[in-house]
């Protein structure tokens, strides 16, 4: 698996309590309809049928200096969806540091000689973000270099640097085998995510389909019939099955007509995903063991072996930020809660991030409420005013330009990558680094945009509406008119 899967999220409808939440507070936030909307934003917004109320924008320069040039309800609490990772990935480049690392440690309980190690191997998990199968299998070519080419016991799988988090996948939209939905683990192998590419063959007949990762026990198909369809709903066209465990049988056709496509899909049982793909790669590389791959901890006097570090903190958060990748985004929240040698756990990282935000962000500007750290949330709040300054501070931050990196260039990469498709904001194209947000109820954007004078800004919009899809066109609008350096009328 070579690359983090842009993840979309969704919601179920929470617009009646979000609603409520809003009118209780426009009362008593101030300067939250200082300035008119641009007009090709207010004109935006008029065609998604959507109300100034429900729109909250920041456009004020990078540097601190001046008044916004915008500022509209940029004190009200609203829900920012994944954009909320921006306060995750700050906070953790501002404590951790861009040369971070997470460490896999292996461990033994026996000895190693003539290439058996005489007792069990410990895998414990450092809490990595993105422990997938290419660094996976240099670890266990690395284990064998240290002579480790049998195991008479048992591989141990450690999860319990964070404690786990218990929660049904389907709970939050009914999307159980969405990639974006899988929790976070101490010991996060490969997102619990299996990848089924599928390819037309020279026959005409069939298409072969590819699995990555290699995975234990699990019968998969390899090959499903062609049909002449049109490649519309391709995915349904499959009839894919996927609830055994066990076995993954596609009891439909693949249409022709779509080439080569590539299907993400969370692993139906991911509690056993680690063993399974761990006990596969481990005896892909060479390896041989008498026992079995189960879960458990490890003991106090193991004898460490080596260390398997993660990718920098620095590298990780593009992954996070440029393609909203929600459970890496989890592993790095829950790695801000680690203290004492105590495993991390969701209530200390809220804690943790409460604590850090008045030195790092300001006291006159409340702390973001915080569910887990991804924006994929019902519950998580913040203010476009609370966005804009956190941006603000890491413009000027030692490490700002890391931060910056991570975000999405607009219209070429990452998840903004369709505002050159819309062709709404031509002159923000490559001119803007962006986060964007999307639930359903809820559409936002944040980052910097480099105005025609050269002058750096930074950009907040959010939507918190039934509507708010359709209002993505005024987003774009918002960066345009950043971008143009037009200023806004005062009333």
């Amino acid at each position: 698996m070579t690359h983090s899967t842009p993840h979309r999220t969704h919601t179920t409808r929470f617009w009646p309590r979000l609603g409520a939440l809003a009118l209780g507070l426009a009362c008593c936030a101030g300067n939250t309809l200082a300035q008119r909307l641009p007009p090709e934003v207010a004109a935006a917004l008029a065609r998604a049928k959507v109300p100034p109320s429900a729109v909250s924008l920041l456009v004020t320069k990078a540097d601190g200096a001046g008044p916004p040039r915008l500022n509209h309800r940029a004190n009200v609490l609203v829900n920012p969806a994944s954009v909320m990772k921006l306060v995750t990935t700050y906070a953790a480049l501002d404590t951790l540091g861009a040369d971070y690392t997470w460490k896999t440690r292996f461990y033994a309980d026996g000895p190693v000689r003539g290439g058996v190690l005489a007792g069990n191997l410990y895998i414990r998990g450092g809490g990595d973000p993105k422990l997938v199968l290419e660094r996976i299998d240099p670890a266990f070519q690395a284990l064998r270099a240290l002579g480790v080419h049998k195991v008479r016991g048992d591989i141990v799988l450690d999860h319990g640097i964070f404690e786990p988090v218990e929660r049904n996948p389907a709970d939050f939209d009914g999307q159980a085998l969405s990639p974006y939905n899988t929790a976070p683990d101490g010991l996060l192998v490969n997102f619990k995510s299996l990848i089924f590419s599928f390819t037309p063959e020279p026959d005409g007949k069939t298409a072969f389909i590819k699995t990555e990762p290699p995975i234990a026990g699990v019968q998969i198909d390899t090959r499903v019939p062609l049909s002449t369809a049109s490649c519309g709903d391709w995915r349904s066209e499959l009839g894919a099955d996927f609830a055994d465990p066990d076995r993954v049988q596609f009891l439909g056709r693949y249409p022709a007509a779509c080439g080569e496509r590539s299907w993400p899909v969370a692993y139906v049982d991911p509690a056993s995903y680690a063993r399974r793909v761990l006990q596969a790669m481990f005896t892909n590389a060479g390896g041989e063991f008498s026992g079995k791959v189960r879960d458990g901890s490890t003991p106090a006097d193991a004898r460490w072996l080596m260390d398997a570090p993660s990718l920098p903190l620095g590298d990780l958060i593009a992954d996070i930020n440029k393609f909203s990748n929600n459970v890496m985004a989890q592993q790095l929240f829950l790695t801000l809660g680690l203290q004492g040698g105590r495993p991390g756990n969701l209530a200390a990282s809220r804690a943790a991030v409460a604590a850090w935000w008045p030195a790092a962000i300001g006291k006159d500007v409340p702390a973001p409420t915080l569910e887990n750290g991804s924006g994929l949330s019902r519950d998580e709040r913040t203010s476009a005013r609370a966005l804009g300054q956190l941006l603000r501070r890491a413009a000027s931050h030692p490490q700002g330009a890391v931060f910056a990196q991570s975000l999405s260039i607009a219209g070429v990469d990452g998840t903004t990558q369709r505002m050159r498709d819309r062709g709404l904001a031509p002159e923000a194209l490559g001119n803007a680094r962006l986060k964007t947000g999307t639930l359903r109820d809820v559409a936002s954007v944040a980052g910097y945009a480099t105005g025609r004078s050269g002058q750096r800004y930074v950009v907040v919009g959010i939507v918190n509406h039934p509507l708010a899809a359709a209002a993505r066109p005024a987003l774009d609008a918002l960066v345009e008119w950043t971008v143009k350096d037009q200023a806004a009328k005062p009333n």
